[in-house]
């Protein structure tokens, strides 16, 4: 059975908490998630004093402060990342984190991380993508607004720089928190797949689980949500977050379509073999069959339980000559 990565997106929203992200990832280690997921960044690194905040962002946390000043209430030191990885230990989950500088990823590669996270938004930094794919044996990228070109254009870096192409899984990915449902575009996840020749998955920012499950439905083989304690806390990604209930939910479907999906033979299942002999038919008699007498269609029928002749078996059994005498509905020998 096909096991789908599940990456639960804490990203910020521990509100620059450490206490906070600790409970981000009881929540995700108790959903049964594979990585809890943070963002490195130093703020004044990825952000100048003129960069505008997003609508959503504006939306969800106002307009008071410059999008430098609220990312600035978002980080985590680097005291911060040392206790969470050994607390993802000790919960029996992985720790992973997306960097948003160079720095970053140096910092994160000192922890010992060896799968790096491309954002969306990086994707198209030349130096960033170099670097990534000179520090992490494998990557995983996301393409928020990216076209198809461009998407390949990045791709073509990491394996420049020397990234195995079996080690890139790239992720479908919308950008707008929340993604709007006709905007969402699930198989375009399926052109990458078909164009890069690499693993494809889904990072998800709509409202509600529907669309990650389909995503797996579809061949996603890593889904990435996006998680909080609350929706309602303040902060720039919270509306856009599944609660902790919610991620189990999620869990506890994309497991159970990892099931439905089956090895792809047809075939009879365990489980219904016993049905066979209920729910299928047998040729038996349709009226009062004398010794000797031909079987024709007009003294045999198909009726249930199927644990006599088959009524495949329908024109070898015409014209054959009656062994003994049959009741009606009595199931007819040869």
């Amino acid at each position: 059975m096909r096991h789908t990565i599940i990456i639960a997106e804490a990203g910020v929203n521990h509100n620059g908490s450490l206490e906070n992200a600790k409970k981000l990832v009881d929540a995700a280690a108790a959903a049964g998630v594979d990585y809890v997921k943070f963002q490195t960044f130093n703020a004044n690194k990825i952000a100048s004093k003129a960069a505008a905040k997003a609508a959503y962002q504006q939306t969800n946390t106002g307009n008071a402060d410059s999008q430098v000043d609220m990312l600035r209430k978002l980080e985590l030191s680097e005291q911060d990342h040392y206790v969470l990885l050994d607390y993802c230990k000790e919960k029996g989950i992985r720790f992973l984190s997306t960097p948003f500088d160079l720095e970053s990823i140096d910092l994160l590669k000192k922890l010992g991380i060896t799968l790096g996270k491309i954002p969306s938004g990086e994707l198209t930094n030349l130096p960033y993508l170099r670097k990534m794919g000179q520090s992490f044996q494998e990557i995983v990228m996301s393409t928020g607004m990216a076209d198809l070109q461009e998407v390949l254009d990045a791709m073509q870096v990491l394996l420049d720089v020397g990234v195995k192409k079996e080690c890139i899984t790239i992720l479908h990915c919308n950008t707008q928190y929340p993604t709007p449902m006709q905007d969402v575009n699930l198989r375009a996840m399926e052109a990458i797949r078909e164009a890069a020749g690499v693993a494809t998955g889904y990072s998800d920012h709509t409202l509600g689980i529907e669309v990650p499950i389909a995503a797996v439905a579809m061949g996603a083989v890593l889904i990435e949500k996006h998680f909080t304690l609350d929706s309602n806390m303040e902060g720039p990604d919270h509306r856009a977050s599944l609660e902790p209930r919610d991620l189990i939910a999620m869990v506890t479907a994309i497991r159970n379509i990892e099931k439905a999906l089956g090895d792809g033979v047809k075939q009879t299942s365990p489980s219904e073999i016993e049905n066979m002999a209920i729910v299928r038919k047998s040729i038996v008699a349709s009226r009062v069959i004398a010794k000797g007498e031909h079987y024709t269609e007009d003294n045999l029928t198909v009726k249930r339980p199927g644990t006599g002749i088959s009524g495949m078996e329908w024109d070898r059994v015409i014209g054959q000559v009656a062994p003994r005498d049959f009741e009606e509905d009595e199931m007819i020998t040869l």
